[in-house]
């Protein structure tokens, strides 16, 4: 505690409140007393100026267009790291030495593949079943096949459940896409792949020949969403973890909150929305749709622009722009969706509307159309994204539950209804 506010109450009483300063410098006013002792709470919709609890992970100035995880840059890390290196520091801290990063891979190895009896939930879905459905119910399911690795306050136990949760994330994912296309899922005959070549090899066969950009930009886009801070998806992990659930229960949820069309299924509507665009003219058309965004008595939405924190350029879209573009022409994709997509990108970054705003391009406006350039199906963008984030939700999961202080999530109301009725 550095400091202290004074908070008058409307009967007069005048409460102290302890002030924080986080290591960048961020305030944070503590209100845990303010009920007791004032019989108020605070109004707060989206919790968009609460803070729940310390964390030590990752670092975002959405004003200064900032993210660090651990203190890293993204910048650097997706220059000079790999996505195994970040899972491994996301989680525990550190970047690994190689020879924690040898043992930490060796443990992701031992469960590198699903149990068949656990396969076969697949089964029992309907083929067109929406990925991030069956994604969440394996991730679920892994606490009955797993019940020795579900006690919350064993540490070993946890550590052994990270193992499976991140070992088993790939094939999981990839079986998913299988039974969306009504193939056979097979593993991939070479065990020291890439997160990102072990995804295509498992969704598109052994024989597919993984090209060294597009392995990058995959790496690139899953450190690029390993954590965000503690957004809706995060926060649910936590928040379904403080009621000391299983990891495995708690990233089931997360995986449900992700899928949300103004969370991480936001890539998804991207295409959706350059599909809409395409139809009614393509790049003819891009002037009508930049004048629907801006009539607020309109409803459609420039998806894949803006964000809830960054008021600045996204450090996520520069980076992932960059090598999209690379990539794009590499691959020599001619797909009408992406020259929409580009000329989309230009028109709003010249349009004062849009700038003044800060609407700038986000991740999930290039993820998307990286996704689309290498053929991979739309119902796919958030299953993707959920391969990156699931190491920061393990790293929030775990944090918390090493706090000794945490207590178990429970948000207070304004009760605005009926008072007391008889009947």
């Amino acid at each position: 505690m550095s400091d202290v506010a004074k908070l008058t109450m409307p009967d007069g009483k005048e409460l102290t409140l302890p002030a924080y300063t986080g290591t960048e410098q961020e305030k944070c006013l503590d209100i845990s007393a303010l009920r007791k002792e004032t019989g108020y709470v605070t109004f707060d919709p989206g919790f968009g100026n609460t803070c729940p609890a310390k964390s030590s992970i990752t670092f975002l100035n959405g004003e200064a267009g900032i993210l660090r995880y651990r203190g890293y840059s993204i910048e650097d890390l997706c220059e000079k790291s790999d996505f195994n290196a970040v899972m491994y520091l996301v989680i525990y801290g550190e970047l690994p030495t190689e020879e924690e990063l040898a043992t930490f891979l060796e443990n992701l190895q031992k469960y590198s593949e699903v149990k068949p009896q656990l396969l076969k939930l697949y089964d029992a879905l309907p083929q067109d079943t929406h990925p991030m459905i069956m994604v969440s119910s394996m991730l679920a399911g892994l606490s009955a096949h797993y019940p020795q690795f579900t006690n919350p306050q064993n540490e070993e136990e946890v550590e052994e459940a990270i193992f499976v949760a991140l070992g088993q994330i790939l094939p999981i994912v990839a079986s998913a896409y299988c039974k969306n296309n009504d193939k056979e899922f097979k593993y991939p005959s070479d065990k020291n792949l890439s997160y990102g070549a072990g995804l295509l090899k498992m969704m598109f066969g052994d024989d597919y020949e993984v090209d060294a950009d597009v392995d990058k930009i995959l790496d690139e886009l899953l450190i690029l969403h390993a954590d965000h801070e503690f957004n809706c998806s995060t926060s649910t992990a936590r928040l379904v973890g403080s009621s000391q659930a299983n990891i495995f229960a708690s990233l089931s949820a997360a995986v449900q909150a992700l899928w949300g069309p103004l969370h991480g299924g936001a890539n998804q509507k991207v295409i959706e929305m350059l599909e809409e665009i395409a139809g009614e003219g393509g790049v003819e058309a891009i002037d009508k749709f930049l004048g629907m965004a801006k009539d607020k008595s309109n409803p459609f939405r420039l998806m894949g622009f803006g964000h809830r924190v960054y008021k600045n350029y996204d450090p996520r879209a520069k980076i992932i722009k960059k090598t999209c573009d690379k990539v794009i022409e590499k691959l020599g994709v001619e797909d009408p969706l992406l020259a929409v997509a580009q000329k989309l990108e230009a028109a709003a970054l010249q349009d004062e509307y849009f700038t003044a705003r800060k609407l700038y391009p986000n991740v999930d406006f290039y993820s998307g159309i990286v996704y689309r350039a290498l053929n991979i199906p739309t119902e796919m963008y958030t299953p993707l994204f959920a391969l990156g984030r699931l190491c920061g939700w393990i790293a929030h999961w775990r944090e918390q539950n090493l706090d000794a202080g945490a207590r178990i999530g429970r948000p207070r109301q304004l009760y605005v209804g009926p008072t007391e009725r008889s009947l």
